[in-house]
């Protein structure tokens, strides 16, 4: 019937993991922005977000910038505090604090 090389096996089954996992990750995707439509407490800042989209869409950019990014923050107020206790504690690895002091002293301004 037909011949099947073994590079044409690699290629389906590699193809195949390619499918799956897309349609694995819809799956997510969608199950995650029905989980967000529950989170009352982000409807502030969702909204402030999308309506700074529409503006932005709707050619008033200054405006729809200013209001995307209070929608912004307002969205990851949570998180902050995470990320900046992750970047300070950065310093504390061997390989990035001596990378650090290397590049303390080589920083210029002109």
């Amino acid at each position: 019937m037909f011949s099947v090389t073994e590079w044409q096996k690699i290629g389906v089954g590699t193809a195949g993991f390619g499918i799956f996992f897309i349609l694995f990750g819809v799956l997510l995707y969608f199950d995650s922005v029905l989980l967000a439509f529950g989170n009352r407490h982000k409807l502030k800042g969702t909204s402030f977000f999308l309506g700074g989209v529409l503006l932005v869409l709707l050619r008033w950019p200054l405006l729809g910038m200013s209001l995307e990014t209070y929608g912004f923050f307002n969205l990851f107020r949570g998180f902050f505090p995470v990320a900046f206790g992750f970047l300070g504690n950065a310093f504390n690895v061997p390989f990035l604090s001596s990378l650090f002091r290397r590049l303390q002293g080589t920083s210029s301004m002109v």
